[in-house]
């Protein structure tokens, strides 16, 4: 059914993304307002290509083909042809609830939108459309080329057909889909991002070093990494957009954001992208 497939935003998510679909023989659009974010991206899927090679998961022959399938852009107007477009802009509404208002003139009638969010209501991002039966939401996660699931998520007016549609793409990129319905959080950021806060809450609270409960949560629960580098990784701004978003959905005081991660958000400790955040990787 999909032969062109746009991706918006050449950030991790968004090269992710558009790593697996060229990988699996789609044409891919990849879109972002910045050129250097855009050869940067191309550089490290192709990156990611080559040590895909060196592991024996691809053929190296088949680097050069897989490259030729995506083409970087940054007019919105170049996704007319698309018969989906999954965005992964940066996790803030306003400007998500902006871009589908433009996808909606620029793509055609029966071509499916959907969200990679981690949070934000399908449904709400639907309803900026003239199609909310065709939003959908599809959490990848990351890193997308190695990470099995895709979180799919039904809006109030998503159907049956585009429900069914997405769901047999997920399998033909060779990745499981878990479904949730349309509540804040979804389901893995339902669980995992008040785990992360409490040990925020943890450290904030002097219960132990960064260290002993990254060591804790992985030698004592067989995770793979512990929360706050695991919080790192993620980025401590896109941690606490997520806290506020469960915050102010469920209105809950559980999910309330700890204050040691809004004021290191506040001073631009973001986590390994900004060289700081519970650890030190400017090194």
């Amino acid at each position: 059914m999909f032969k062109v497939v746009g991706v918006i935003g050449a950030g991790q998510m968004g090269s992710g993304i558009a790593h697996v679909f060229a990988q699996h023989a789609y044409q891919v659009l990849l879109y972002d307002i910045s050129q250097a974010q855009l050869d940067k991206a191309l550089k490290s899927i192709e990156q990611n290509l080559e040590r895909q090679a060196r592991k024996g998961v691809i053929f190296t022959t088949s680097i050069e083909g897989i490259m030729a399938r995506i083409t970087a852009t940054k007019e919105l107007k170049d996704f007319a042809p698309c018969d989906l477009v999954v965005e992964a802009a940066t996790e803030n509404e306003n400007l998500k609830f902006e871009l589908f208002k433009k996808l909606d003139e620029i793509v055609a009638e029966n071509a499916i939108l959907a969200s990679n969010t981690s949070s934000i209501s399908i449904t709400r991002i639907a309803a900026c459309t003239r199609r909310p039966d065709k939003v959908i939401g599809m959490h990848f996660m990351n890193p997308v080329p190695i990470m099995q699931l895709v979180e799919v998520i039904r809006g109030l007016g998503t159907s049956e057909e585009t429900f069914q549609a997405i769901g047999a793409l997920v399998a033909r990129l060779g990745k499981e889909m878990a479904v949730a319905k349309d509540y804040p959080g979804f389901i893995v950021n339902r669980v995992l991002i008040p785990m992360i806060n409490e040990a925020i809450f943890a450290l904030y609270e002097g219960i132990a070093s960064a260290e002993d409960i990254d060591k804790g949560m992985k030698l004592g629960t067989n995770q793979p990494m512990g929360p706050l580098v695991l919080a790192d990784f993620i980025g401590l701004d896109t941690v606490l957009a997520i806290c506020n978003v469960l915050h102010d959905g469920f209105k809950d005081p559980k999910y309330r954001p700890c204050p040691l991660l809004v004021n290191m958000v506040n001073a631009g400790y973001l986590g390994k992208k900004s060289g700081k955040g519970f650890y030190d990787y400017q090194g």
